[in-house]
């Protein structure tokens, strides 16, 4: 079969299977591609399935009909879980899965999966387990660079779906995760419509992880000069990294720690500012559309910069220095003793960033 006669010629309600386990990142740059998939063929009824840590940035999007489980667990448990998962997916009679993770696990799900038609990438592993394989999205779109956000779509562009330009990623805040937010808010002395930014100094590795006391020196500044009362968020065993930075600071630190990624999207869609390294909380903030100054490092931004791609008309910025070696790894510096690529940020170049976001035009948050 011609690959873009493939989603054009589903059947009218078909089912069709998204694999996607993690992490934040990927599956909120999921989001934009969903929405085209929904906006051209509203009748196809879509499965994704996601781990379960990553199921609330799904819950309450309408582009998805059900969130799936791809079985997990330890041990005896967890094989057993994945036979139920295989099982499920089985039932639903797939005409289409699409694999946009990779690995293993996402192999097996398709493998299993019973779908009609096959599709992943092919750089993935076992070519073979596939019907259709989408090449390179630089290939597809014509262009040099490709951002996930782009990646992900150019994967539905390949298989019949319409070129369009691609949307904002969004995520949905239930009203429980809203009354947790206002609970939580004043348990931190944040009265109702006062202004507060989130800072997330946490990072997957030492090359993404601006210096700690630079952020304290950060929500002092936001405090005094700016008026902004300043919430430091972390996620799970990261607590580590607000002690650092509170040893550094003027004072205790309002601390936004435990919260499930509902929970934290609730909070993050009422904040007037979004401060942190290259993380998923970055992405978490652009899809609500909040002003937003992302810190790099070893990383791309033009792979993983907030999307819509950040400029000097949108809402967000990026903080990066150039450095030849940029992007590497990143699970260590592979130049320097030390990450100088995020080291070398100062605060005035995150300063200047935040005034400048603040001075743009404020948009409401898209958190529905």
């Amino acid at each position: 079969m011609n690959a873009l006669d493939v989603l054009p010629s589903l059947p009218p309600k078909a089912h069709v299977l998204l694999i996607r386990l993690r992490s934040i990142g990927d599956i909120v740059l999921m989001t934009p591609a969903l929405r085209l998939l929904k906006g051209w063929r509203p009748d196809l009824r879509i499965s994704v399935v996601v781990e379960a840590a990553f199921k609330e940035l799904l819950q309450g999007n309408p582009d998805v009909e059900e969130i799936l489980d791809p079985g997990e667990g330890r041990g005896l448990g967890k094989i057993l879980a994945r036979i139920r998962a295989a099982r499920l997916l089985r039932s639903r009679r797939f005409e289409l899965c699409v694999n946009l993770h990779g690995g293993p696990t996402s192999l097996w799900l398709t493998r299993l999966s019973g779908a009609r038609l096959k599709a992943g990438f092919a750089h993935f592993r076992s070519a073979g387990a596939y019907d259709l394989l989408i090449p390179d999205a630089r290939k597809i779109l014509g262009i040099e660079s490709v951002h996930t956000a782009e990646h992900q779509a150019a994967a539905f562009f390949y298989l019949g779906m319409p070129r369009h330009e691609i949307p904002r990623a969004r995520l949905f805040i239930s009203p429980e995760h809203r009354e947790w937010w206002a609970a939580t808010r004043h348990s931190l002395n944040i009265e109702p419509g006062a202004d507060y930014a989130v800072i997330h100094p946490t990072a997957l590795y030492r090359t993404k992880a601006w210096a700690s006391d630079k952020f304290a020196q950060l929500g002092d500044w936001l405090e005094r000069q700016r008026g902004l009362q300043a919430i430091f968020s972390c996620g799970p065993n990261e607590s580590a990294v607000l002690d650092a930075v509170e040893r550094s600071s003027s004072g205790k630190l309002r601390r936004l720690k435990g919260a499930s990624l509902g929970q934290f999207a609730a909070a993050l869609a009422g904040a007037r500012l979004f401060i942190g390294n290259d993380s998923g909380p970055a992405h978490i903030a652009a899809a609500l559309a909040r002003p937003s100054v992302v810190i790099f490092g070893s990383s791309s931004s033009k792979i993983w910069g907030p999307w819509p791609r950040a400029s000097s008309e949108s809402s967000a910025r990026i903080v990066q220095n150039p450095y030849d070696c940029n992007p590497c790894p990143g699970d260590r510096c592979y130049c320097y003793e030390r990450p100088e690529c995020i080291l070398s940020v100062t605060l005035e170049q995150v300063e200047t960033a935040v005034d400048q976001v603040l001075a743009a035009p404020m948009r409401p948050s898209s958190g529905n």
